[in-house]
């Protein structure tokens, strides 16, 4: 965001607390695409995605007193939608239910940062759709923990403090946990790399 989008960010969210609700629906505006987007790339479900950006926004809103300011108000909802990403994924894992499938149709690169950016080549390129549907399968062979780092540092490009915030842990374990995740997927990606 520039000065500009800040500052009336800053506005939106002084006018939030007094409850405004129109101001809040504003602010709901400017970081819906991104709430829903870190709970997609953990979750890889569009529906469950979907539940979770309501549920930031709602926890949002019921705890914006509480909003000290000592974190971008970006970081602050990302926080809360990684949390409550992990819940579903633990309420998954304790009531084990059939895959879902991709939602056909969906345009969402989840690798926007992760795949090779060269220019493809007509007679050497690969589908990018098969490149996404690879790095989809390699994401989801990552624990909980390594897949929620990696979205937040490639993904969503936060930073490691602002990810240790996130995920409530020390720096030195997000950089464990990216190298890890990194790894595993380098390892699983290797082939795509060396065609393109």
């Amino acid at each position: 965001m520039d000065s500009g989008e800040l500052a009336n960010e800053a506005d939106l969210l002084a006018r939030s607390r007094t409850g405004e609700t129109t101001a809040f629906d504003q602010l709901i505006t400017l970081h819906r695409d991104r709430v829903y987007m870190v709970a997609y790339h953990i979750l890889r479900n569009h529906e469950e995605a979907l539940d979770v950006a309501q549920d930031t926004f709602v926890r949002a809103w019921r705890s914006l007193a509480r909003f000290d300011g000592t974190s971008s108000l970006r970081s602050w909802l990302t926080r809360i939608a990684t949390n409550a990403s992990i819940d579903v994924v633990r309420r998954r894992q304790s009531h084990p239910q059939t895959e879902f499938d991709a939602v056909p149709g969906m345009a969402i690169d989840a690798a926007s940062r992760t795949t090779p950016s060269q220019p493809a080549k007509p007679s050497e390129s690969l589908d990018r759709a098969e490149i996404r549907t690879r790095f989809e399968q390699a994401l989801g062979t990552l624990s909980d923990d390594h897949r929620a780092v990696i979205v937040l540092k490639e993904i969503e490009d936060l930073s490691y403090q602002e990810i240790a915030d996130t995920v409530g842990c020390s720096l030195g374990t997000v950089m464990s946990r990216l190298f890890y995740a990194r790894k595993k997927l380098q390892d699983q990606l290797r082939d795509l790399y060396e065609q393109l």
